[in-house]
């Protein structure tokens, strides 16, 4: 009998609720706070955020429902397949299994639709009818595009300057569903003319971009700003990854050994990880590894701190492993990791010990990532490559070893947007970055005098 290539779910089979981890933490997450430090409630989101997403980012209920219509949106790519890489492991030579999720699948090219459509909805019953948001590789401002689309909404997206330029078709595919897509930093806000007026070169950051969009939607009638990643609520409606996962796993009576997601605020690692972090709590034998970019090291390299999410300060400090607002990334390929700071759940459960991290250089990705399209036909994002990468050391190691092991990747997008990436790795233009210890100590000395993070209990 041949092996089980793909396991798949039904549109009845698809989660109707997500996961929210809140529930179960070893001890609640520091409260956001004001740069003197006094905790802030709910209503100092009110302008940035509608209040039925506010109620979620700080609700401990561990199931919320998942509305009627944001499930039939999600019916058009959901569920998504869960793979055996069965080629991959070949090629290794390796007696690891290697699974990975294929949310490459959604209209947009990732997992970030998953909160797309849900954010726009919520937006949309609140009776907001303009959102304005960031994103670094696009991949983020694709699906929020379609989401405003299928939803009714108007979409302003201010996109990383390095990415505007390094993937022009992630824009199109903005403008082809009705958004409109600039660079940032642009001079269409204060944030973004200030900054050009001090390095009209900059690449920009996700700091910077996110600064626009806050200000914008500010500034703007029935507007309320939106993000991929680093929220409490963002990552809950990931979830619906991992909850799918381990339902198609129950089918195949098969339970991984090793998780392991690409990091750069936290979205689609904290989709798949907190489903399983949940049974790792009760007693299961897992080990779930997030990887980052050794160009943008914010959970093995920055600190665990009070930070703000952008560069001009305007949102509250959040508890968080950063490498400071101000730090502007290389301009490595894989933009949806150059951001600055983790999301507060996910430096959280790290500093719990209920997860690892490790970093990984920029060539290494873009060789894995090539060995995957070769063996398996997926041409991965280059955020996805640092999963695999670390998928492929976990296989060596199996190998190594000569012990059997469950390895789950998820495969957070599709690299066809990133072509020019691969052409400059083939080309071998492309080069390792490690970030210098003297950039990451300037970088945390402006953020030195804000206030510190409760001492861990337990």
């Amino acid at each position: 009998m041949s092996e089980q290539i793909k396991i798949v779910l039904t549109d009845d089979e698809m989660p109707k609720q997500w996961y929210n981890i809140q529930a179960d933490l070893p001890q609640p997450l520091p409260p956001p706070v004001t740069k003197d430090g006094t905790p802030i409630g709910p209503d100092a989101l009110a302008p940035v955020f509608p209040m039925n997403l506010i109620e979620q980012e700080v609700s401990t209920q561990r199931w919320i429902d998942i509305p009627e219509p944001v499930l039939d949106i999600l019916k058009i790519w959901r569920p998504s397949p869960l793979c055996r890489a069965l080629r991959l492991e070949k090629a290794l030579n390796t007696p690891a299994k290697i699974y990975y999720k294929n949310e490459g699948v959604s209209p947009a090219g990732s997992h970030k639709a998953n909160t797309a459509v849900p954010q726009a909805y919520y937006n949309k019953i609140f009776g907001i009818k303009r959102l304005t948001s960031e994103t670094g590789a696009g991949q983020w401002g694709s699906s929020i595009a379609m989401a405003c689309k299928l939803i009714g909404l108007e979409c302003k997206v201010y996109m990383v300057r390095i990415s505007f330029d390094q993937k022009p078709f992630r824009k199109m595919m903005m403008n082809t569903w009705g958004a409109e897509c600039i660079a940032s930093p642009s001079n269409q806000t204060n944030t973004g003319r200030q900054i050009l007026a001090q390095d009209p070169n900059t690449p920009g950051s996700l700091a910077i971009a996110i600064s626009e969009a806050i200000e914008d939607a500010v500034t703007s009638k029935d507007t309320r700003y939106c993000l991929g990643s680093v929220l409490n609520h963002v990552l809950m409606h990931q979830t619906i990854i991992g909850l799918e996962t381990k339902k198609q796993f129950a089918k195949i009576n098969v339970t991984p050994d090793v998780v392991i997601g690409c990091c750069g605020g936290g979205s689609n690692f904290a989709g798949m990880a907190f489903p399983f972090i949940s049974d790792k709590m009760n007693g299961k034998d897992i080990r779930i590894i997030g990887v980052e970019p050794e160009a943008c090291p914010t959970l093995t390299r920055g600190p665990y701190v009070y930070d703000s999410g952008d560069v001009a300060m305007m949102t509250p400090l959040l508890a968080m492993h950063s490498l400071g607002h101000a730090f502007v990334p290389e301009p490595i390929h894989a933009g949806g990791l150059r951001y600055h700071g983790m999301a507060p759940l996910v430096s959280h459960v790290l500093r719990y010990g209920l997860i690892e991290a490790t970093a990984v250089p920029q060539l290494e990705c873009y060789k894995s990532a090539v060995l995957f399209a070769q063996t398996e036909g997926f041409i991965p994002a280059p955020e996805t490559s640092h999963a695999i990468a670390q998928a492929i050391r976990e296989a060596n190691r199996a190998r190594e070893e000569g012990k059997e092991r469950v390895i789950l990747i998820n495969w957070s997008g599709h690299g066809l947007m990133d072509l020019s990436g691969y052409q400059a790795y083939f080309d071998g233009k492309l080069h390792d970055y490690a970030m210098a210890q003297a950039d990451l100590d300037l970088s945390l000395s402006k953020i030195k005098d804000l206030p510190k993070p409760p001492a861990k209990v337990g």
